[in-house]
């Protein structure tokens, strides 16, 4: 993102770039109850600046420890000084866990959400032998070998326009068709990360994913069996869901 925001404004609206530790939140998304979600706290600290109630739409709504790298925020405030003084201001009420990483003035009809063309999620998997406890809350520890050519032969029939209902529940309405852009496996060290775009996404679709595909990697299931259970379009059919801790929301794209 490029700063826009040079001269003094009163009411604006702005889109941020955020980055967060989801480890000790409930999710992105506020709750009707106490526990700590990184839109309550990203409300709490514009309030604070604000002086009064300010309201954060989020891109994507991350499950409880789920982390991201690239989240795109959009809020409504009266602001007087320079876009790099309200970027200081909003982190230095945040906590640790959680940083604004840019922010930029937005039009008025701007949704972080609709306006969204692509998301990318990436999903970190630490494959060795022995646990790591510095590892724990940022990676799936697989202990057993995992097949890294037959994970990126299933992951390849993902590409495309396809009826995802077997992977996640859409968030709202029925319709379970996405386009995914890229669903693929590498090697990093001793993890395996599994990266995958696309125009948007089904609930818990893709940990989902990810624990379907290491059934292939550990030769659960081989990949005709991941295949099937794929075009059955029954939820019932997945692979439990891989956990949380390793899931990364890692960018949104938008048209400009």
């Amino acid at each position: 993102m490029t700063h826009t925001l040079d001269s003094i404004q009163k009411i604006a609206r702005f889109r941020a770039v955020i980055e967060y530790d989801g480890s000790n939140y409930y999710g992105f998304q506020r709750q009707r109850n106490e526990f700590p979600t990184v839109q309550g706290e990203l409300e709490r600290a514009l309030g604070q600046l604000a002086r009064r109630p300010v309201a954060v739409t989020g891109a994507g709504r991350t499950d409880s420890g789920v982390h991201a790298l690239g989240q795109v925020i959009s809020f409504t405030i009266e602001w007087r000084h320079d876009i790099g003084a309200l970027k200081r201001a909003i982190n230095t009420n945040l906590p640790g866990d959680i940083v604004v990483k840019d922010v930029e003035e937005a039009t008025a009809i701007f949704h972080p959400r609709y306006d969204a063309r692509r998301r990318a999620y990436q999903y970190m998997v630490y494959n060795a032998t022995d646990r790591s406890p510095l590892r724990r809350l940022y990676s799936w520890n697989i202990q057993r070998p995992l097949d890294l050519d037959g994970m990126n032969e299933a992951a390849k029939l993902l590409v495309g326009v396809h009826d995802f209902a077997s992977f996640g529940l859409p968030p709202q309405g029925k319709n379970t068709v996405r386009e995914l852009f890229e669903a693929r496996w590498r090697k990093s060290n001793e993890y395996l990360l599994f990266d995958v775009e696309a125009n948007a996404f089904l609930y818990r679709m893709v940990r989902s994913l990810v624990g379907s595909l290491v059934n292939v990697g550990l030769q659960k299931w081989c990949v005709a069996d991941f295949e099937g259970a794929f075009h059955a379009c029954n939820r019932n059919r997945s692979a439990a869901a891989a956990p949380p801790q390793g899931l990364y929301l890692a960018s949104i794209s938008y048209e400009d």
